[in-house]
């Protein structure tokens, strides 16, 4: 381990539908809520590294706001495009000018990042590295902020678990849009 004094944690933020999606069947997300009160700014001041898998890196690692967006989500972008990115792939390789391909060992190179000096890491997604690193026993808290939605169909969070998962519940919050957000950090 690094001169840390703790390692760092990989953390799995998602927003999630009351039905278990995280997005809808032609890979909409317009049910997301984002304001403020739900304090994501912070969230993206406590972490220094983003991992990605290909498709959602293809998406959403790039991304730029459109004009007409506020003020608020361009700051948000420009916070998330200033962090270390790393994109698990099966295709792509090597480095380009604002990510790093790893496309094996997926467990060293994890542990490897975790002990590293820095912030905390954040496990974007998508569903089949949530899986992974969920099967790997790598997420060590789980930020799920549950949507006053239900779509009823689309993209499920959890899928091909592989056991049980025991998780300790550390924070709970309700914020006035309806989402509430639940903190769980893994019991080992």
């Amino acid at each position: 381990m690094s001169n840390n004094e703790r390692p760092r944690k990989i953390i799995l933020d998602l927003a999630v539908t009351l039905d278990g999606f995280i997005e809808g069947s032609k890979g909409e997300v317009d049910w997301c809520i984002l304001d403020s009160e739900m304090g994501f700014i912070d969230f993206l001041n406590q972490i220094d590294t983003i991992l990605y898998g290909r498709k959602s890196y293809d998406l959403w690692g790039e991304y730029t706001p459109e004009n007409g967006d506020s003020g608020t989500e361009k700051d948000m972008w420009e916070i998330v495009h200033s962090k270390e990115k790393y994109v698990f792939s099966n295709t792509k390789k090597g480095i380009d000018n604002k990510a790093i391909y790893i496309n094996d060992n997926i467990l060293e190179e994890v542990n490897k990042l975790k002990d590293k000096p820095g912030k905390d890491i954040w496990l974007y997604g998508g569903a089949s590295l949530i899986t992974t690193f969920i099967n790997l026993g790598l997420v060590d808290e789980f930020r799920l902020s549950v949507h006053p939605v239900i779509l009823g169909e689309g993209k499920p969070l959890f899928t091909d678990i592989k056991q049980r998962v025991n998780l300790k519940m550390v924070r709970s919050r309700k914020f006035s849009s309806g989402v509430v957000q639940l903190i769980y950090h893994l019991e080992k």
